[in-house]
Order: C-alpha cells, then sequence, then structure tokens
C-alpha cells in the first residue's frame, strides 16, 4: 500500500468516525429534547405512575 492508499484510508476511517459521533449526538438531543417536551407538559408526574 502506498502513501496516497494510506492516507485515503485513513481519511475514510476518520470521515466514518466523525458521521458515526454526529449521528449519535443528534439522536442524544432529539431524545433529551422529547423527554424535556414530555415532562413540561401538565400531568407528568402521574403518567409516569401509571406505566
Amino acid at each position: 500500500m502506498n502513501a496516497s492508499e494510506a492516507a485515503t484510508a485513513t481519511g475514510g476511517a476518520v470521515l466514518l468516525c466523525a458521521v458515526v459521533f454526529v449521528v449519535k449526538h443528534y439522536r442524544r438531543e432529539h431524545r433529551r429534547a422529547q423527554m424535556l417536551r414530555r415532562t413540561a407538559s401538565p400531568g407528568w408526574a402521574w403518567r409516569l405512575h401509571r406505566h
């Protein structure tokens, strides 16, 4: 494997890791926003105890 192929493989791996981290961050923030919406609505404590 020459230097350009190694650089391409390394760059691809770095980009793949970045995509994974961005997707995980987006999902975490989306879940957090959903939870905040649910807890901000009236009566949220009763719904927690019903389940």
